[in-house]
C-alpha cells in the first residue's frame, strides 16, 4: 500500500511540473540560473577573450620579431599607441605582455575552461536535475562578467592598461607614479580581479556542494568519472587559494590610494624619498604565488580530466590505473600548496629554504608522471578513433611531457637562479600550463559539442586545426629554450642595444614571430567551424562517440531539468570498454549487472543483490521529475 501511495503521489507530482512556468528571453538565456546555458556563456565569453589575448602576443611578437618593422598597419586598432616613427611605444608593449598573461590565465584558462566544463558536466555526469544552487551560479557567471568589463574599459585608457606583468608585482604596480601602467589601469585591474575571484569561490562553493550532495542513486565517489574528480578537487584548489590573492590585491589597492605600507618600504622615486617604511615587496611575492602556483593546477587539472574521459572513450579501453588517477590528482592537489617558493628563488631567501621547495617541487613530477604514464598505458593496443578531440587530447599529453621535463629543469634552484626570467621560463610555463590547458579546452569543446548543441562539428576542419596548432605550438616554444639559455631576458622590448644580443638568435626570433601568426591564423579555422557547426552542422545522434557516462542518456540536446522523467541509476564504473563477452564495446553507466550475465566478472555478478536497493533509494526527492 505504502508503495502505491507513493507512486500516485509521484503521478500527481509529474503533471505538476510537466507544465513549469515558460521562462522569459532574459532569464533563459541572460541571468539564466541553467548550468548549461551558463557553461555556453563561459564557453562564448572564453572564445572572445581567447582572441583579445592571442592576438595581443601577436602585436608584442612583431615587435621581438622584427624590431626595425614600422607596425603603422596597427594604428587603426591601437591608435597612439604607434608613435610617429611608426613604431610600438614601449609602455604599450609591456602592457600587452601583462593583459596577455591576465587575460589567458585567469580569463581564458581559468573561467573559460573549469567555467564551461564544470557547469556543464558535473550535474549531468553525477546525475543532478541542476546545480546545487542555480542562483549562485548565475551569480557566479555576471561576477566574471563585471571583471571581464572593467579589465576590458582599461584597454581604452588614455595612460593604457596595467603593465607591470601579469604578477603585478610592487614597488611598480603600488606606486601610481611609478609609470603609466601604475596609473589607473593598474587600479581596473586590481578591481576586476576582486571580482573575478569571488565569481570562482561563488562558483567553487557551488561545484563542491553539487558533486557531495546531489549524486544520483548509486553514484558513489569510486563510480565518478574522472571529469568529475578534476573539477571537484580544482574546486578545492581554488577555494582553499583565490581568497589569499584577494587579501594581496586589497592590500595593493590600500598602499596605492590610502597611504599604507604592507608592501613599500625606503622607496625613492626621481630623487625623493617617500614615506613609507615597513613593507616588504617580497610579502607579496609569497601572497601571489600562494594562489599561483595552485593556478597551475587549477588550469591544468580540468583539462587533464577531460582527456582522462575522451582517450579512453576514443581508445575503447577502461582508463589504465583509474584509482592511481585519483590519488595522482589528489598528490598534485596537496603538493600545489607547498611548492609556491620556487617562483622566488631569486628573491634572497635562505638557502636551506631554497633546498626544501626545490625537493617538493621535483616530488610533484611523480604523481605528473603517473598521468602520463597511466594515458600512455591506455593508448597502448588500443581500437583508437582519431577524433579532432582525441588528437587534441594525445597533443595534451605531449606538452605535458615535454614542458614537465623542463620543469625538472627550474625545480632545481641551482639552475633556476641563472634561467630565472629569462624565454627558458616562458617555454616551460607555455608547453605544460598554456598550450596543454588550451588543448584541454579545445578538446572539449569538440567532444562535447553535440551534446551543447545537438549537432556536429566538421572533422577534417578539426584535423586541420589541430595539426596547424600543434606543429606551431612547438615551433614557437621550442626555440624559446634555445634563446632563454642563451641568456635573453622576457618582457624586453627589444635586443638591439648591444652587438650580443642584436647579431645572436635574431632569425630564430623572427622565426617565432613568423609561427605566432600561422597558429593565430589557424584558431580561424576553429571559430568559422564552431559558429558554421552551430547553424548548419550535421545533426548529431544521442550517443555519437559511444560512451558510457550519463550525460549521453539524456535527450540530444537536454532540456529543463536535464532528464524528462526519472535520473538513471548508476550500477558501475564509466570505463566498462571492450569487456570480455559483452554484446558491445561499451556498457554505460545506468546499464544493471543483471542486464549483461556473459561479460559479468565474478565479483560484479555478486553486487546485481545490490541492485534493488539502488533503485529504491530517494523514491520521492530530486530524482524523479525537474522542478
Amino acid at each position: 500500500m505504502a508503495t502505491e501511495s507513493a507512486v500516485s503521489t509521484l503521478s500527481v507530482h509529474d503533471a505538476e511540473h510537466d507544465h513549469h512556468e515558460e521562462l522569459s528571453f532574459w532569464r533563459k538565456y541572460i541571468f539564466a540560473e541553467d548550468h548549461k546555458t551558463i557553461a555556453k556563456q563561459y564557453l562564448i565569453s572564453g572564445i572572445v577573450w581567447a582572441i583579445i589575448g592571442i592576438s595581443f602576443s601577436v602585436m608584442f611578437r612583431l615587435q621581438l620579431g622584427f624590431p626595425q618593422m614600422k607596425l603603422e598597419f596597427l594604428r587603426p586598432i591601437i591608435g597612439n599607441w604607434i608613435d610617429e616613427s611608426g613604431k610600438l611605444d614601449p609602455n604599450f608593449y609591456l602592457a600587452l605582455v601583462t593583459m596577455h598573461g591576465t587575460i589567458m590565465v585567469f580569463f581564458v584558462l581559468t573561467a573559460g575552461l573549469s567555467g564551461t566544463f564544470s557547469n556543464f558536466l558535473i550535474p549531468l555526469q553525477v546525475g543532478a536535475r541542476d546545480m546545487a544552487s542555480g542562483f549562485l551560479n548565475m551569480l557566479s557567471y555576471w561576477f566574471f562578467f563585471l571583471a571581464s568589463m572593467l579589465m576590458f574599459v582599461s584597454l581604452f585608457l588614455e595612460t593604457g592598461p596595467a603593465a607591470g606583468g601579469w604578477v603585478v608585482y610592487p614597488p611598480l604596480s603600488a606606486l601610481p607614479q611609478a609609470h603609466m601602467g601604475s596609473e589607473l589601469g593598474m587600479t581596473l585591474w586590481l578591481s576586476s580581479m576582486a571580482l573575478f575571484i569571488v565569481s570562482q569561490l561563488l562558483g567553487g562553493i557551488n561545484y563542491i556542494t553539487t558533486v557531495i550532495n546531489l549524486r544520483t542513486r548509486g553514484m558513489s565517489f569510486s563510480k565518478l568519472p574522472l571529469t568529475i574528480w578534476a573539477f571537484f578537487l580544482t574546486a578545492i584548489l581554488g577555494l582553499i587559494s583565490f581568497p589569499v590573492l584577494l587579501s594581496a590585491a586589497l592590500l595593493l589597492i590600500f598602499d596605492r590610494s590610502f597611504g599604507t605600507s604592507f608592501f613599500l618600504s625606503e622607496i625613492y622615486i626621481a630623487g625623493e624619498a617617500l614615506p613609507n617604511v615597513g613593507g616588504s615587496p617580497i610579502l607579496f611575492q609569497h601572497l601571489f604565488w600562494f594562489l599561483g602556483h595552485p593556478e597551475v593546477y587549477i588550469v591544468m587539472l580540468p583539462a587533464l580530466g577531460i582527456t582522462s574521459e575522451i582517450i579512453a572513450t576514443n581508445s575503447r579501453k577502461p582508463i589504465f590505473g583509474y584509482r592511481a588517477m585519483i590519488a595522482s590528482m589528489m598528490g598534485i592537489a596537496f603538493l600545489a600548496f607547498i611548492v609556491w617558493a620556487h617562483h622566488m628563488f631569486v628573491t634572497g631567501m635562505n638557502p636551506f629554504l631554497g633546498s626544501v621547495f626545490m625537493f617538493l617541487t621535483l616530488i610533484i613530477a611523480v604523481p605528473s608522471a603517473v598521468k602520463a604514464f597511466n594515458y600512455i598505458t591506455t593508448l597502448w593496443r588500443g581500437n583508437i578513433r582519431f577524433t579532432p578531440a582525441m588528437l587534441f587530447s594525445i597533443g595534451l599529453v605531449s606538452f605535458f611531457i615535454s614542458g614537465g621535463v623542463t620543469g625538472l629543469i627550474l625545480g632545481n634552484s641551482a639552475l633556476d637562479i641563472q634561467l630565472h626570467d629569462t624565454y627558458f621560463v616562458v617555454a616551460h610555463f607555455h608547453l605544460v600550463m598554456g598550450a596543454s590547458s588550451a588543448f584541454g579546452l579545445l578538446a572539449g569543446v569538440y567532444h562535447w559539442f553535440p551534446k551543447m548543441f545537438g549537432r556536429m562539428m566538421n572533422e577534417k576542419l578539426g584535423y586541420i586545426h589541430f595539426w596547424l596548432t600543434f606543429i606551431g605550438i612547438y615551433c614557437i616554444f621550442f626555440p624559446m629554450h634555445y634563446i632563454g639559455i642563451a641568456g635573453f631576458p622576457r618582457r624586453y622590448y627589444a635586443f638591439s642595444a648591444n652587438d650580443f644580443t642584436k647579431n645572436i638568435f635574431h632569425d630564430m626570433n623572427a622565426f617565432i614571430s613568423v609561427m605566432a601568426i600561422v597558429t593565430f591564423s589557424a584558431q580561424f579555422l576553429f571559430l568559422y567551424n564552431f559558429v558554421y557547426s552551430l547553424i548548419k552542422g550535421k545533426k548529431a545522434t544521442q550517443n555519437p562517440w559511444q560512451s558510457n557516462t550519463l550525460e549521453w542518456t539524456t535527450p540530444i540536446v537536454p532540456g529543463h531539468g536535464n532528464w524528462p522523467g526519472e535520473i538513471p541509476a548508476v550500477y558501475r564504473w564509466p570505463y566498462d570498454y571492450s569487456k570480455p563477452g559483452a554484446k558491445d564495446d561499451f556498457i554505460p553507466q545506468n546499464v544493471p549487472y543483471s542486464a549483461t550475465p556473459e561479460s559479468n566478472l565474478p565479483h560484479e555478478n555478486e553486487l546485481i543483490s545490490l541492485e534493488k536497493a539502488i533503485e529504491a533509494q530517494n523514491y520521492n526527492d530530486q530524482f524523479k521529475q525537474p522542478h
